[in-house]
């Protein structure tokens, strides 16, 4: 179950279509519609397992996605307008450049056609498109964009592995097992602008140490490039099974003013949003809860189309506690890109700044099938079974104690009954005549010298 998760895991993708590109370039709130979803089936195995002397085991997981059009509202070939996500957000990464470097910049993005919002397939938005526009970037600022080739938001997600983990065996220590012991070697990453926001706590993602108790988990992510912390909610049952959800915290995405732990993963804007460039090759990349839940209003209000909802957006895990496998979970995020206008850069019109949502997915799987009825049966049934029987067997411990009190108290009445000593059956005194013959003799012997 460890090498190879038997859970069916379903990726569903929802894009954030810009419905008044024009109208947002002279300075207008950008008015989105929710399109999607569009879902993809989701396979992940381990390779280059390899186990240490030290209690640990490292691996690499894979992920491959399939498309599956029965499930979706829509295909990968329907156009949508997004931002021209490569052109605005090296806009915003060039701001502080001299003005001259802009300038020459924004002649080359009009020679190539180049403007502020694209219409692309959902198809191209994922998996990449050829855009001229990396080279001529690049010749510009070296190193700007540090890749060749195509552009796509999750181009490395497919046929790609997460990073090499290594993690506890819990040979030694039960309670540190699938405990991370480092990520691609390291003990803590250089993302953040502090020692506690740059930690590797937890486990993997996949399972937790047995016996958990109902307070939080811990699990270190690559997509989001840090450690997440999530909070017990309630306890409850899946199929049958007993479960405790974990949810995230209102905290996990705040900024260091309202809660000064997450300082260090600042520069910071409003609270429900993360700045992930520094491990997003410096673009001007946030990630929240879908439709910005648990954020600030002032998110929410900067767009017209957003509907935040516990129900439908907020992530969860429901964890057998005894084992630390969880049974049912939808993990869920969003993709967020700044933009605004640039001194210099014509393309970028009046575009007010604002936080704009690209797209939001949700990971989701659950234990189902022939592995469900297993885990029932030995976790669930079983154990029920037992606890039966030790009733049964306990009501039955206290049947025989009473039989054999019973069968003891009735022989030792029958004993009583049968005793000699009983007042009705004692003997009277002989009488003389029954005197025996050797006293007879002596009587009559007595009787003829008195005669005489």
């Amino acid at each position: 179950m460890w090498k190879d998760i038997p859970v069916p895991f379903y990726m569903s993708v929802y894009f954030f279509e810009v419905l008044n590109p024009k109208e947002v370039l002279q300075g207008a709130k950008p008015v989105l519609n929710q399109r999607g979803p569009y879902v993809y089936r989701e396979f992940r195995y381990k390779t280059n397992i390899t186990f240490h002397d030290n209690d640990t085991v490292s691996f690499l997981e894979y992920r491959k996605l399939f498309f599956q059009p029965d499930l979706s509202n829509g295909s990968e070939d329907e156009y949508i307008v997004v931002p021209n996500i490569l052109m605005m957000g090296a806009a915003v990464m060039m701001e502080n450049l001299p003005n001259f470097v802009k300038l020459l910049l924004s002649g080359a993005l009009a020679g190539l056609k180049q403007e502020a919002f694209m219409n692309r397939t959902v198809g191209e938005i994922m998996w990449g498109y050829e855009d001229p526009l990396i080279d001529t970037i690049n010749m510009f600022v070296p190193g700007l964009i540090p890749f060749k080739g195509k552009f796509g938001l999750f181009i490395e997600l497919n046929n790609s592995n997460s990073g090499l983990f290594t993690v506890n065996t819990g040979m030694k220590n039960i309670s540190r097992v699938h405990m991370v012991d480092s990520w691609n070697g390291l003990k803590k990453v250089n993302y953040w602008q502090s020692s506690e926001c740059n930690m590797i706590n937890g486990t993997a993602g996949e399972m937790w140490p047995p016996f958990m108790s109902p307070t939080s988990l811990e699990f270190y992510s690559p997509d989001a490039c840090r450690s997440m912390t999530l909070v017990y909610e309630q306890s409850g049952k899946f199929k049958g099974v007993p479960t405790y959800r974990f949810v995230a915290p209102k905290t996990l995405f705040a900024n260091g003013t309202d809660y000064p732990p997450n300082e260090g993963f600042c520069p910071c804007m409003q609270s429900g949003i993360q700045n992930v460039s520094t491990c997003r090759l410096n673009a001007p990349i946030f990630i929240s809860h879908p439709h910005f839940y648990n954020a600030d209003p002032a998110l929410v209000n900067a767009v017209e189309g957003l509907h935040p909802s516990k129900d439908q957006h907020a992530l969860f895990l429901d964890v057998h506690p005894m084992t630390g496998i969880p049974m049912n979970c939808s993990i869920k995020l969003q993709l967020n890109l700044y933009i605004k206008q640039v001194s210099g850069i014509i393309q970028t019109g009046k575009i007010k700044p604002v936080v704009l949502p690209l797209l939001w997915f949700a990971e989701s799987g659950s234990i189902e099938g022939s592995v469900l009825k297993q885990f029932y049966t030995n976790l669930v049934l079983i154990p029920s079974m037992l606890d039966y029987l030790q009733y049964i067997f306990l009501g039955l411990s206290v049947l025989l104690i009473m039989s054999a009190a019973v069968l003891m108290a009735t022989s030792q009445r029958t004993a009583a009954e049968k005793s000699p000593s009983h007042p009705t059956t004692q003997s009277k005194p002989p009488s003389s005549s029954e005197t025996t013959p050797l006293l007879q003799d002596a009587d009559t012997l007595s009787q003829d010298d008195a005669e005489a």
